[in-house]
């Protein structure tokens, strides 16, 4: 099969299209004919060697995957050839641990992350998952979009909903707003009933970031201190709830922006930079900090009947064949992309 190799981190030209064998099929094993791939920044701190826990090359990145299943392994019995399916972000769970058993596997000690290790990744013609992290794709709703929404959809689901709690009315920040985690944050954050706040780099995508649901934009410089903005439009008060698609780079100004009582839910991180911290900063203002790993099955299938429903929509700013999946790298580093970037496999370069 045609598929996307990384053999050493580097540069976006690090992506090479090769001939590679068929990934394996496992007896719980879906294997899938991919129809379409989300570009996500994890893959691109994959392939630059920011990211280097879990990660084994050569391998063949992405992790947003939907497609038409082609075979399945003889122990699976919830999926047959033919099934439009979607993945979670991961390739395997093991399926009985005290994480797994509780719909929390995202926390699987064993749990492989897909693309990051190994030629079995999105960015290829085929790519076999266990059954545990496919869904079935809902009629109605298209497998470009089913693609991106276990990530750029359900990570969001899981910070908004699930984790930081959303309440009517509360004021929610979220950074990053004019990338692919971000643009559906807005969404989902709107939908919740709150009042959102979108921070960005991009001038040009504020109008977008409006329609998209955001009440406020903020444009700001990379690193810039965004927080006197936000105090001015809460009333000295500061944002209820942070989701932070961004990270380190934007530490200072995040914590300086959180209201008394803040929850502050990190979900991105796009560099290797660290941070110093004062705790008192964040216990003499009662601010709590919690993570995002990824999707659920069940945080999946729950928004796959969002998008389904007309309350969510998939934002995909282009589609490239696989074959130019370094110029989606560089869109994505260079910000210029609004939401995701696909990858499909049966689109051919231009002669």
């Amino acid at each position: 099969m045609r598929a996307m190799v990384v053999r050493a981190p580097g540069e976006a030209e690090a992506l090479q299209l090769e001939d590679v064998p068929l990934p394996t099929l496992r007896d719980n094993d879906v294997r899938i004919r991919v129809e379409a791939c989300g570009v996500c920044f994890h893959d691109v701190v994959t392939r630059n060697g920011v990211l280097r826990r879990g990660v084994r090359m050569p391998l063949i990145p992405g992790h947003e995957v939907s497609g038409i299943v082609e075979s399945v392994g003889p122990r699976v019995r919830a999926f047959k050839p033919g099934d439009r399916v979607c993945t979670t972000q991961r390739r395997y769970i093991c399926g009985f641990c005290r994480f797994c058993r509780s719909s929390r596997e995202t926390s699987c000690e064993t749990r492989e992350f897909l693309g990051d290790a190994d030629l079995n990744g999105g960015y290829a013609e085929y790519v076999s998952v266990s059954d545990d992290n496919v869904a079935h794709v809902p009629p109605g709703v298209d497998l470009a979009q089913a693609a991106i929404v276990s990530c750029a959809v359900g990570t969001e689901l899981n910070a908004i909903r699930d984790v930081a709690q959303v309440r009517p009315g509360e004021r929610v920040l979220i950074s990053g707003a004019g990338g692919g985690l971000g643009v559906h944050g807005l969404q989902l954050a709107r939908g919740a009933g709150a009042r959102v706040f979108a921070v960005t780099t991009s001038p040009s995508k504020a109008d977008s970031l409006r329609q998209w649901g955001a009440h406020e934009v903020v444009v700001c410089g990379r690193g810039e201190d965004f927080s006197a903005q936000i105090k001015e439009l809460t009333n000295g008060e500061g944002v209820d709830v942070v989701i932070d698609n961004v990270g380190s780079v934007l530490f200072e100004p995040t914590r300086r922006s959180l209201a008394m009582g803040g929850r502050w839910i990190f979900v991105g991180q796009l560099t290797g930079d660290f941070v110093r911290l004062n705790p008192a900063q964040l216990f003499l203002r009662d601010i709590t900090i919690r993570s995002v790993i990824s999707t659920s099955r069940n945080q999946l299938q729950d928004a796959l009947a969002l998008v389904q429903q007309g309350m969510v929509k998939p934002v995909i700013t282009g589609e490239l064949p696989l074959e130019e999946a370094a110029q989606a790298h560089r869109l994505m580093e260079g910000g210029q992309a609004l939401g995701r970037m696909l990858l499909r496999p049966g689109l051919r370069a231009a002669a």
